[in-house]
């Protein structure tokens, strides 16, 4: 009777941590959204439309962005055989801003 209750506490545990990090993900992309639509930024597709290309050429597979409202600014993270690396740009030009990992 109590291994059940455990396992079943663990299960609802497991249930919760998922569901509080897409919580953190959505307000993520709603600061994002609402940036855009506001023209204080541009979109993170027009930033991938010109990046992703370039470093799919020299290897590097896509793994996805975040956006940081605060510092508006975008993070592209991409993997190139077992290296990590994260490009930063500015939201409001596009432009790179930094570069961690790579070559």
């Amino acid at each position: 009777m109590f291994k059940p209750f455990i396992f079943a506490l663990s299960l609802s545990g497991l249930l919760v941590i998922p569901a509080e990090a897409q919580k953190g993900r959505r307000v993520e992309q709603d600061a994002a959204f609402e940036a855009t639509r506001q023209g204080a930024v541009r979109s993170l597709r027009s930033i991938e439309n010109a990046v992703v290309p370039r470093m799919e050429a020299a290897g590097a597979n896509y793994i996805g962005a975040e956006f940081e409202a605060e510092t508006l600014r975008y993070r592209l993270k991409f993997m190139n055989g077992r290296e990590v690396i994260w490009l930063d740009f500015d939201g409001r030009s596009g432009k790179e801003i930094g570069r961690t990992g790579g070559k």
